[in-house]
């Protein structure tokens, strides 16, 4: 049996109008389609890690409403070992309520809810137990975010890092992370350098080696990674795609790193795996909608 890995993080329900043109304060607009769809960062990324093979424990905070329960049945669906999933009656499951106008611009409003609620007093020792990966974003709260890494480390899991939604991280935090995946808006946000070329990427990576990290992983969108580490420092490609929606791409790939990298495979190998799956969510709508199985990553 393939040994947990684990991620702890957010769950949201994203509520989707599609409009010619935004409303005005005080105006009320006629939309189009609407969309509700799974989301939430942590959710995202642990969907994406199971459907490409991995044996996901998967860890959250969701209300007792509607959201809550009708993402719960999500997660068993796909098969996330959610015995740990925290319920509670006293928070909203969170939500976001995204408006799409004719040119494709979004406004969003979140909802943070149950995840913004989910404390170390959440967190029993036995979730990490027998897991040699965690990973884990930012839409939980810092405190949380600080105890899981301390957790860790003291157990010796190696932690990924997906810095998203970009925050201010202090360099203590950063030094006990195994992992860290910035986008190129979270890299100038955390070291002040925007990862424009080769040389850029070479120095924000650095800022992040000299705060501790042993290997960075910057994405770069449609032109793939920036991968460095002792052994590698260099750009691996993106596969050439029809992008229909970009939502949850990061987090598709964040999944996928996760996977490969619990599997054994050297790392520019993960980034190739990892490129490959968000390749192929971008061809598609949604967000844990998007995600690929393991067998689709064959037909790119």
């Amino acid at each position: 049996m393939k040994k947990k890995v684990l991620v702890i993080g957010s769950s949201n329900t994203d509520m989707v109008v599609q409009t010619a043109d935004f409303p005005k304060p005080g105006e009320t607009v006629l939309g189009g389609e609407f969309l509700m769809n799974a989301g939430g960062k942590g959710a995202n990324q642990a969907v994406a890690a199971a459907r490409l093979g991995a044996n996901v424990r998967f860890v959250a905070k969701i209300g007792k409403d509607l959201f809550g329960q009708e993402a719960k049945k999500g997660f068993l669906k796909e098969g996330l070992d959610i015995q740990y999933l925290i319920e509670t009656a006293d928070h909203a499951s969170g939500i976001a309520l995204i408006t799409v106008n004719a040119n494709g611009e979004n406004e969003i409003v979140v909802a943070s809810g149950a995840n913004m609620n989910l404390h170390p007093s959440d967190l029993p020792d036995e979730i990490f137990q027998n897991i040699d990966f965690a990973l884990i974003q930012l839409e939980i709260p810092l405190k949380t975010i600080t105890y899981i890494i301390d957790k860790c480390r003291s157990m010796g899991i190696k932690v990924i890092m997906n810095p998203a939604p970009a925050a201010s991280l202090d360099k203590q935090l950063l030094a006990s992370i195994h992992l860290i995946t910035p986008n190129e808006t979270e890299t100038e946000l955390l070291t002040g350098i925007y990862p424009g070329n080769a040389e850029t990427m070479q120095k924000a990576s650095g800022y992040f080696h000299q705060a501790g990290i042993a290997h960075v992983i910057i994405t770069l969108g449609s032109a793939g990674v920036y991968l460095s580490n002792k052994k590698y420092a260099e750009i691996i490609p993106a596969h050439k795609v029809k992008a229909l929606d970009t939502t949850a791409a990061g987090d598709v790939f964040n999944g996928a790193i996760l996977t490969a990298l619990a599997s054994g495979e050297d790392w520019p190998e993960a980034c190739r795996f990892a490129c490959k799956a968000a390749a192929i969510s971008v061809t598609r709508i949604g967000a844990q909608n998007s995600a690929p199985y393991l067998h689709e990553l064959t037909s790119l």
